[in-house]
């Protein structure tokens, strides 16, 4: 996170991370088709030979706490080809938060767990711990056939403590209840850092819900009731949460 005092705003900078064509780069560019015209700033890719490494800046969010900070959303994402790992290393360094994006087809769970594998290794390689930051996982192309079923996404989310979420990001489907989820739990973990809410009069619920109504009607304990979870790990935006 970075705090402008003088410009009186706060960056948070999210990265999407995955295996090659897993649907990192449309879920940005669907986050940016749904936001409003006055949320969504200039969208900018950098095309490889195979893949993609965009990112935008949602800017303007237009909310301001109570203490007049705005708060400046980047979204990143990586290309997952293996031979691009010094990018990924890059441009993981100072992420607040990360959204695993993996390929719900059976036939990629080994590349899926290889994109893990390298996520946590060039986390550690940026002095960052993966338990340590905020973490929501996407099981993207959910329309497609030979897909890992719903009962295994509940079981693998009963496993560990990332929220889970489904998402056909070609449809729109899941791609704001990943994002909202993602950005719960990183202003959370700031707030808890950094006592935001003290600080700058931060009241993380109106800003999601600010943040919610420019992506359309749907309110923001809707999205994030949508996330697959282990017992007691429901995204509760309740006070102390």
């Amino acid at each position: 996170m970075q705090i402008d005092f003088s410009a009186r705003e706060i960056t948070v900078k999210l990265v999407y991370y995955g295996p090659a064509l897993s649907g990192k780069t449309t879920n940005l560019q669907s986050l940016h088709d749904q936001s409003s015209a006055e949320t969504r700033g200039r969208m900018m890719t950098l095309d490889t030979r195979d893949d993609r490494t965009l990112f935008f800046d949602m800017l303007p969010l237009t909310f301001t706490t109570e203490g007049g900070f705005a708060v400046r959303v980047k979204l990143f994402t990586v290309p997952g080809q293996v031979i691009h790992e010094s990018t990924r290393r890059l441009v993981l360094s100072g992420a607040d938060g990360v959204a695993f994006i993996a390929d719900s087809r059976v036939a990629e769970t080994q590349a899926n767990a290889a994109a893990f594998r390298d996520l946590k290794a060039n986390l550690k390689a940026n002095d960052l711990e993966l338990r340590a930051l905020p973490l929501v996982i996407q099981f993207n192309k959910r329309d497609l056939p030979d897909i890992r079923s719903d009962q295994e996404l509940a079981a693998q989310a009963e496993r560990g403590k990332e929220p889970v979420f489904r998402a056909t990001a070609v449809k729109h489907d899941g791609v704001v209840d990943t994002f909202l989820g993602l950005l719960h739990l990183t202003l959370r973990a700031l707030d808890r850092q950094n006592d935001l809410r003290g600080k700058f009069g931060f009241d993380r619920r109106s800003f999601l819900s600010a943040v919610a109504a420019r992506f359309g009607d749907v309110s923001i304990d809707a999205h994030l009731a949508r996330a697959l979870t282990a017992p007691g790990g429901e995204l509760s935006l309740a006070e102390g949460a």
